[in-house]
């Protein structure tokens, strides 16, 4: 038995090449809210429910520790996921349709919450998205 438990995902952060259309994608096409912006340490933190997405600029202060930028070469992690709701994925398609993203594999995957849908996609840096829906019975 440890000290501690896990008790959720608290924050993500992305270092990325074009702070502004990364914020663009995860406000408009995700849905996510700008909670605060450190200037100074090239740091914009998005509000995902009860978690933060933060986003790093790779030529800021903070993203110059990591060295080179997220490209076709390499990536910043393999995927994160985001628990939605609802789950409509009518709707979702033609949200993210709306917005041009391209939709990848769709089907049911096991999660923190058990089988449920989800849709993978990209944001604009190549960071795989996974948005997952309610555990199905």
């Amino acid at each position: 038995m440890t000290a501690f438990a896990p008790v959720g995902l608290d924050h993500v952060v992305l270092r990325a090449n074009t702070v502004s259309v990364m914020v663009e994608f995860y406000v408009d096409v995700i849905g996510c809210t700008v909670e605060k912006v450190q200037e100074k340490l090239g740091l914009t933190q998005l509000r995902a429910g009860g978690s933060l997405i933060d986003i790093v600029d790779v030529n800021g202060q903070l993203g110059q520790l990591g060295g080179k930028g997220p490209g076709a070469e390499g990536r910043n992690m393999d995927h994160f996921c985001l628990r939605i709701d609802p789950w409509d994925e009518d709707a979702i398609l033609s949200h993210l349709n709306g917005h041009g993203i391209e939709v990848g594999d769709i089907g049911m995957r096991y999660g923190a919450e058990g089988m449920g849908p989800s849709i993978y996609i990209e944001d604009p840096e190549g960071n795989v998205v996974e948005l997952k829906g309610p555990p199905q019975p």
